[in-house]
C-alpha cells in the first residue's frame, strides 16, 4: 500500500503558488515581502518534501515541470479559498455584497414578490442581482449563486430545485372572452401563439400532452425570454405558455387568464446553483437556505 504524503507547510505552498503564478522567484519575493533566497529555499524544501521537481531552472527564466503544472491548480484554489474564508470571517468581507445571477423572469415573477421576507430576516446582507439571459450548458457560475432554468444536471455544479411546474396557456382577460366562444382547436388556430426559444418543452410538447398533435405549433411570434412573452400575453397580443410558479400571481390578480383547463407537467425547473466544492460565504448560505425554504412553502 502506498504511503500517504503529509501536507507540506503552508508557507512553502504560498511561495510555490506565487512563484508559479509570476514565473519568477524575484517577483514572488517582492509580493510576499521576502528575500529571493528565502523563496528559493522554501521551494527547494517543498520539492524535497514531495520528492519531485516543480520547476525547471533555466538560465534566465523559470518553467513549471509537468508535475508542477499538475500541482499548481490545486494549490492556487486552496490559497484562494483560504484567503476568501479568512476575509469573510475575520476581515472587511463580512459586510460585502452577495452577488446573485438570476433568470430575469424568475426574478420578476417569483423572487421579487418574496424578497422583502429575506431582507426582513437578514437586514445586514447586501444584495446585487445580475441577469443571466441565456447560459451555455457548461458555463461556469460567475456569481456566488446562480438561479437558472433546466433539468438540474449541470456538470460541476451543486443544484437545489426551486420550482415544480406545469405548463398552461395564458392570455389577457379580453382575449379570453373571445376564446370562450371558440373550441380549443379554433382558439389555438385563430390566435397568435407566443413562443419562447430555448425551452425544450414548449407549444409542441403541450399540444402533444393535450392530444392536439394535428394543430400547427409553429405559427406565431418568438421571443428569447419568457418575461417578454408573458408581457405580450397580458397586453392581448396572443396566448403564451405559462409556468405555474411564474403566473400564479398574475392569475390571482386577474392580469392573466388560463382559458383552457389543460396543464402539462414539465421536467424543466428553476434551480439555485453554485460551483461544486467552492467556498460559500455565510451570506450565500443564508440566501440559498431561504430560497429552498420559500420553494418548499409553495
Amino acid at each position: 500500500m502506498a504511503r500517504k504524503k503529509n501536507t507540506p507547510p503552508l508557507n512553502w505552498l504560498r511561495s510555490f503558488e506565487a512563484a508559479a503564478r509570476l514565473m519568477s522567484f524575484t517577483r514572488a519575493a517582492a509580493e510576499l515581502n521576502m528575500t529571493q533566497a528565502a523563496i528559493s529555499q522554501q521551494i527547494k524544501g517543498l520539492e524535497a518534501h514531495l520528492g519531485a521537481s516543480l520547476f525547471n531552472r533555466l538560465p534566465r527564466s523559470l518553467e513549471l515541470t509537468e508535475t508542477g503544472k499538475a500541482y499548481l491548480p490545486a494549490v492556487h484554489e486552496a490559497m484562494e479559498r483560504l484567503a476568501a474564508a479568512t476575509n469573510e470571517i475575520f476581515g472587511e468581507g463580512r459586510g460585502r455584497l452577495l452577488t446573485v445571477r438570476v433568470n430575469l423572469v424568475f426574478f420578476t415573477r417569483w423572487l421579487a414578490p418574496r424578497l422583502a421576507r429575506f431582507r426582513a430576516r437578514h437586514p445586514d446582507i447586501g444584495l446585487r442581482f445580475n441577469s443571466n439571459i441565456w447560459l451555455t450548458e457548461h458555463e461556469k457560475v460567475a456569481a456566488q449563486l446562480d438561479i437558472r432554468y433546466g433539468k438540474g444536471n449541470w456538470p460541476g455544479l451543486d443544484a437545489d430545485r426551486l420550482t415544480w411546474d406545469s405548463l398552461m396557456p395564458v392570455c389577457s382577460p379580453e382575449l379570453a372572452r373571445g376564446v370562450a366562444a371558440q373550441s380549443m382547436d379554433e382558439a389555438l388556430t385563430a390566435n397568435t401563439l407566443l413562443h419562447v426559444i430555448g425551452y425544450e418543452e414548449g407549444w409542441g410538447y403541450w399540444l402533444r400532452r393535450a392530444g392536439l398533435t394535428h394543430l400547427d405549433a409553429s405559427h406565431g411570434m418568438q421571443f428569447d425570454t419568457l418575461i417578454t412573452a408573458l408581457e405580450m400575453a397580458e397586453r392581448g397580443h396572443g396566448i403564451a405558455l405559462g409556468r405555474t410558479s411564474l403566473v400564479a400571481g398574475a392569475l390571482a390578480e386577474g392580469g392573466l387568464v388560463a382559458p383552457f383547463d389543460v396543464e402539462a407537467p414539465t421536467s424543466e425547473a428553476f434551480y439555485v446553483v453554485s460551483a461544486r466544492g467552492q467556498y460559500q460565504p455565510p451570506q450565500a448560505r443564508a440566501f440559498r437556505d431561504w430560497l429552498v425554504e420559500e420553494a418548499a412553502a409553495g
